[in-house]
């Protein structure tokens, strides 16, 4: 697997580059007929852990090859945002 246009290290989940740049993420393979794309829109403050973390994120399955979303949403969370676009990216790249 080759991961067009990174360079250097890069993290792995399940065996696919994710990257993070400022407030947007991508998961997946581009060799894939499509891949995940998150945007952080909005933070909270944790006081407890003095850290901000992500409250609104939106999810877009995008196609590899350029083009309209194929599939969007804004939900409440990182873990949500990121448990449901894989869910999403895996049927879409199924089909």
């Amino acid at each position: 697997m080759e991961a067009i246009g990174i360079q250097g290290k890069y993290l792995e989940y399940k065996g696919k580059p994710l990257v993070r740049q400022g407030e947007e993420i991508y998961y997946g393979d581009m060799a894939e007929k499509y891949y995940l794309f998150l945007l952080i829109m909005s933070e909270a403050e944790d006081p407890n852990l003095k850290t901000k973390l992500p409250e609104k994120v939106m999810i877009q399955i995008l196609p590899t090859a350029g083009g309209t979303p194929y599939k969007q949403k804004v939900v409440d969370g990182l873990y949500e945002a990121f448990d449901l676009g894989t869910a999403w990216l895996e049927r879409a790249n199924k089909q």
